[in-house]
């Protein structure tokens, strides 16, 4: 089955096309992201903008056109933080089904979890010793944190912690101060110690990070231009890594971090909240270093939808 995935999330928007066979991806043919700040202003407003919208539909006309050309047997598109939280969230995801005849579903914080968590552990090896997993997802406007052995969770929780959230709770000034990014530390900090558990913070020792923040850091440790996804899968990031590269860009204003080497231009908005927050998470977990994958809830999705 050839099956599309349009992911819209609260930062970004991502199209995925694959053919699976027997529960398996067999062949990649287009992975686009495009950063649309859909849910800019949610966190205060409560609804999504106007302008946040037309950026959206035109990425969504862009996606159909590729769509016309792959003809998938199946195309959905699956909605996260900045969809479910609005107030027009509802009467969006319907205008997207009928606009660009895609099979829309608002997913649940319970089901981003574990859509993330089947697509970044699809093609991992559990450890023989039994010991778990942590996947997270730090996405726009909430994160994502699944614990698990093998195919079987034992742990899921999605947060208010997110890059485009906590920016606009924080940020106002151009770089960030260094009172604003500890305002987000504090806030996430917050957050998740109140979602996790303390029996689930311990015997955590591997962690697979997935989606912007991480990627774009293995990509700028390793100076890569062009973006290579098979140097970023895989790539152990340390915490001494993680905080050489937070001194650098919080140091800078956004015009100059958009030129940081291995660092999308769409991403210099969000790549300092979203590094607070990945320290947060190794903070909490014990972490000196987390696993960078490029499978996570496209692929979950791929799997999941393939299988109705």
């Amino acid at each position: 089955m050839r099956i599309a995935v349009v992911d819209v999330g609260t930062n970004t928007t991502r199209l995925y096309v694959v053919d699976v066979e027997l529960g398996r991806v067999v062949g990649e043919l287009t992975r686009i992201s495009r950063v649309t700040r859909l849910g800019a202003g949610v966190d205060a407003s409560g609804r999504l903008a106007a302008d946040a919208l037309a950026r959206e539909y035109t990425v969504l006309e862009e996606y159909r056109r590729q769509l016309d050309t792959a003809h998938p047997d199946k195309a959905v598109a699956v909605m996260t933080s900045a969809v479910r939280d609005a107030t027009n969230g509802g009467d969006f995801s319907r205008d997207v089904a009928t606009r660009f005849g895609l099979e829309t579903h608002v997913l649940s914080g319970d089901e981003e979890a574990r859509l993330t968590y089947l697509g970044a552990t699809d093609t991992i090896d559990h450890d023989p010793d039994g010991t778990p997993t942590l996947v997270f997802d730090i996405g726009g406007g909430s994160t994502e944190l699944v614990i698990g052995h093998g195919d079987r969770l034992d742990f899921h929780v999605s947060t208010q912690a997110g890059v485009v959230r906590q920016a606009d709770r924080h940020i106002t000034n151009d770089p960030p101060s260094a009172a604003e990014l500890d305002a987000i530390a504090q806030d996430v900090r917050t957050i998740l110690a109140n979602a996790v558990p303390n029996a689930y913070r311990a015997h955590t020792d591997r962690a697979l990070g997935v989606a912007g923040t991480p990627t774009s850091l293995a990509a700028i440790a390793q100076h890569l231009d062009p973006y290579d996804p098979e140097r970023v899968h895989g790539y152990r990031l340390t915490a001494a890594e993680r905080d050489e590269i937070f001194e650098h860009l919080a140091a800078m204003p956004l015009e100059q971090r958009k030129h940081v080497t291995g660092l999308h231009p769409d991403r210099a908005i969000a790549i300092l909240p979203g590094i607070v927050i990945l320290t947060e998470i190794m903070n909490l977990f014990e972490l000196d270093a987390i696993e960078v994958s490029e499978h996570d809830i496209l692929r979950g999705a791929a799997l999941h939808y393939s299988a109705d």
